[in-house]
């Protein structure tokens, strides 16, 4: 990333940004139940694969009823961890019941060992079904992603939370589905 995003592309984000969290405000995070259901129904992870999840933060979609289902059937789960800016995220072995750590930006991680993850359940802002995600603009998940190119990557949200095209630059990583209260949506490619 050694060139900086244009100045269009900066204020087409931030524009999409405010829209997505008034579409977001005030959605039931309980919805996480019918997102989970979804997920072990559509596109359930391979046996023993390494989980990535997230712990929601203000009103993102509770995606803890999947996470706690994945570790039932067996599967090691992993939390982010958010350094300094500029730098991968850093996915922590977290276990049912572990206490937490408050870590940047609101954000909580478990203080296991670090794995690499084989399947990334991804918080966002707005989506849409080429797979373009609008994240909160740090970069860490873009930056983390390039360090898993095998890694499945699923986004998780309210499906109000679609959109039908997100500005996106060169350097923005693509989702392979967007997992909603309503289904799992399976995204083509970016143009």
């Amino acid at each position: 990333m050694s060139q900086p995003p244009d100045a269009a592309l900066l204020a087409a984000k931030r524009a999409a940004r405010a829209l997505a969290l008034a579409c977001r405000q005030g959605s039931d995070p309980g919805l996480g139940v019918a997102l989970a259901e979804a997920v072990l129904r559509d596109i359930p992870p391979p046996e023993g694969a390494v989980i990535a999840g997230f712990w929601p933060i203000g009103d993102e979609i509770d995606i803890r009823p999947l996470l706690l289902a994945l570790a039932q059937r067996g599967h090691p789960i992993v939390l982010p961890e958010t350094p300094r800016r500029g730098l991968p995220l850093i996915f922590r072995r977290w276990q049912p019941g572990a206490a937490l750590i408050a870590g940047r930006f609101g954000t909580f991680h478990p203080d296991g060992p670090a794995l690499a993850p084989e399947v990334l359940f991804i918080p966002l802002l707005a989506f849409d079904r080429a797979g373009r995600r609008l994240g909160y603009g740090a970069g860490y998940y873009d930056r983390s992603l390039a360090t898993l190119p095998g890694a499945r990557r699923i986004g998780c949200a309210y499906a109000a939370q679609e959109m039908d095209n997100v500005p996106a630059g060169p350097y923005d990583a693509v989702l392979d589905a967007v997992a909603t209260e309503r289904g799992v949506i399976f995204c083509g490619k970016a143009e």
